[in-house]
């Protein structure tokens, strides 16, 4: 099982590497292949107090750090000059935001990287349109594609998981995986805010049924102290709640992957 997971923003090096050195920790131990995740940048705010990162010098220090640790790591990008960034060379996937997955330019500038691409679905995207974002990226010579399921609208605020949007992703032939973080979110309302900013107790349940499905694994986001993070505070786990998830989505990966090779 591959499980994507880190910080939701990139807060101060200390927190990430504390992070990332408690998430090798439990994959050694536990036996999953581990993605490490941060955003440098959080562009899509509730309001304008929101947090939305750190400097680009900061944040190739904190990712340079992170790599030597031996981790493979993810960020996301929101515009094409973004892309001219030193930035891209300091990490080794790039990361389609799901509200801009439509956004053409940006597209073709990631996939004219060469590096792995993270599509993550638009909330408000049929699973059969992602077909179109995989011909963009591979009308351009790149076939280093993975595909992240984070939920359909379904009324206000609340996102939905369809197991049949994750059955038509793996008709694709990438590796899909859920994120059962962001789907526990409360959309509009602060992130900040743990009363009202979303539910982490149905992170577990939501994770179960994924994997259940046959995809490839899960994305979630961690932080030493989920209440004082700067981003999605209501949603991340602390490292205590991420372990007993792992421990309770493990057994259901063996069972439907059993006998296959991974």
């Amino acid at each position: 099982m591959i499980v994507i997971a880190g910080n939701c923003v990139l807060e101060d090096i200390e927190t990430s590497v504390r992070t990332a050195e408690f998430l090798l920790e439990v994959s050694n131990r536990l036996g999953f292949n581990l993605i490490y995740k941060s955003s440098w940048k959080k562009d899509n705010r509730s309001s304008a107090e929101g947090f939305e990162g750190l400097s680009i010098e900061s944040s190739i220090e904190i990712f340079s750090y992170l790599r030597r640790l031996g981790l493979t790591l993810i960020t996301d990008f929101h515009t094409p000059e973004q892309l001219n960034l030193p930035l891209v060379d300091a990490v080794d996937w790039l990361q389609v935001p799901a509200y801009l997955c439509m956004q053409n330019e940006l597209i073709f500038k990631m996939a004219d990287t060469g590096k792995p691409i993270n599509i993550k679905k638009g909330q408000f995207l049929h699973p059969e349109d992602v077909r179109n974002i995989i011909g963009k990226i591979n009308s351009r010579g790149n076939d280093q594609i993975a595909i992240t399921e984070r939920g359909t609208c379904f009324g206000y605020r609340d996102l939905v998981l369809d197991p049949r949007s994750l059955h038509i992703l793996k008709e694709f032939g990438y590796p899909v995986f859920c994120d059962v973080g962001h789907l526990s979110r409360k959309y509009g309302v602060s992130s900040s805010d743990l009363i009202r900013g979303g539910d982490k107790r149905f992170v577990t349940t939501l994770a179960k049924s994924a994997i259940a499905t046959g995809i490839d694994g899960i994305f979630v986001e961690v932080h030493p102290n989920p209440a004082k993070a700067k981003c999605d505070a209501a949603t991340q786990l602390s490292f205590n709640e991420f372990e007993e998830m792992i421990e309770e989505v493990l057994p259901i990966w063996g069972i439907v992957n059993e006998g296959k090779s991974w």
